[in-house]
């Protein structure tokens, strides 16, 4: 089967569409956002190049950066049309289905093409705040209502986002709930995993920005800080403002608190001897699907305090059994009441460490998953 992929690049899309290598079906892939071609994706055919009317045009990427409304009022004298070069590619691959990442960058740039090839079957993949988050943005429902009812097959990454599919029109065949980049590799990762009793460190996702809600967390860690100078802390993926709030409050002065930026871009494998060595894991968000880093903590063996948006958390995490739910990422009191529950609780600890190693765990496990994907991938051509 000839499957044409329809996203950006990015960590969890190569991922995913590693677990398609080595099968009898033909990838093809065309970078909607034509980020360049991808070397960890060498044996997929990779649409890339189409963007530019005129390649090596100078000031290009200083008009971009300091001129954003210049550049793009003037975008479509410099810019092919997606729609249009997706349409091309489509007429010259001539695939068995598309498959589309993320509604709004990878559905509806090329929505009405599909809508001009009905006959062409289309898989959507939603992922993260996909649908949760942008629901509540009139433009982007507008998108999320056109582009479902055209969409034959859907992946998500949680359940919550099936639901809200079919709220919106979505009246296809659903493939699965799959980790949005397919399943880890639970016997690279296991070397890494420190038993409970020699963990103390205490892993925090720094994210702020439109979803992330660390402040909230930084908040609550400051007044706890009494409580938790035994526990080193570690803070990955922080950005300015988060920084900003760390300073300002001085909280490196008041516990034992080591950070990494964005802009460092901590490696992948290293986030993950983090988790290997964390005795808790804390993510806070105002909107996400099922969370990539949530499932590695618990792969890890870390004590998982993770926001619980539209119920998504909670298909993975049993409150107080193997891990415990933020049911609202802004209320720092109660954030504090978990954080205090999760060091005092060492059987609760111990136990959620043991459950999630003998039962959660072995069901994200990349071979278990990738079979799966791949007899859901079969099922289109029978």
């Amino acid at each position: 089967m000839k499957i044409l992929m329809v996203s950006m690049n990015s960590i969890h899309f190569q991922r995913w569409t590693e677990q398609l290598k080595d099968t009898e079906h033909e990838v093809y892939w065309f970078n909607v956002r034509d980020g360049g071609y991808s070397e960890k994706l060498s044996w997929v055919h990779q649409i890339v190049g189409w963007k530019q009317k005129f390649p090596n045009l100078k000031g290009r990427s200083f008009i971009k950066k300091y001129a954003a409304w210049l550049y793009n009022k003037l975008s479509f004298l410099i810019e092919n049309n997606t729609a249009k070069a997706f349409e091309k590619t489509l007429l010259e691959v001539k695939p068995d289905v598309v498959h589309s990442f993320v509604l709004y960058i990878s559905c509806s740039p090329i929505l009405k093409v599909m809508q001009k090839y009905p006959n062409v079957k289309w898989i959507y993949s939603s992922w993260g705040s996909d649908l949760y988050y942008f629901q509540h943005k009139p433009a982007y429902l507008k998108n999320i209502k056109n582009v479902l009812p055209r969409v034959n097959y859907m992946f998500s990454d949680c359940k919550r986002d099936v639901k809200l599919a079919k709220k919106y029109g979505f009246k296809g065949e659903l493939l699965g709930v799959f980790p949005g980049g397919g399943g880890y590799s639970i016997s690279e990762y296991d070397k890494f995993i420190l038993p409970v009793n020699q963990r103390k460190t205490i892993l925090i996702k720094g994210y702020q920005g439109r979803s992330g809600r660390a402040i909230s967390l930084l908040k609550a860690i400051n007044d706890l800080n009494e409580k938790l100078r035994e526990f080193p802390i570690v803070i990955f993926g922080i950005d300015k403002e988060v920084e900003n709030f760390i300073n300002q409050n001085h909280l490196k002065s008041k516990l034992d608190l080591k950070t990494f930026s964005k802009a460092e871009f901590l490696p992948h494998m290293e986030i993950i001897k983090l988790m290997g060595e964390a005795l808790i894991y804390i993510g806070n968000s105002n909107s996400d699907g099922m969370p990539n880093t949530l499932l590695e903590a618990i792969i890890m063996g870390a004590f998982p305090i993770q926001s619980n948006p539209g119920g998504a958390t909670a298909e993975i995490i049993q409150h107080n059994k193997n891990g415990l739910l933020i049911e609202n990422c802004e209320d720092v009191e109660s954030i504090k009441a978990l954080i205090t529950e999760a060091i005092t609780n060492k059987n609760m600890v111990n136990n959620a460490f043991d459950f999630n190693q003998i039962e959660v765990k072995p069901k994200l496990n990349r071979p278990v998953i990738t079979e799966k994907v791949i007899s859901k991938y079969n099922t289109i051509i029978n």
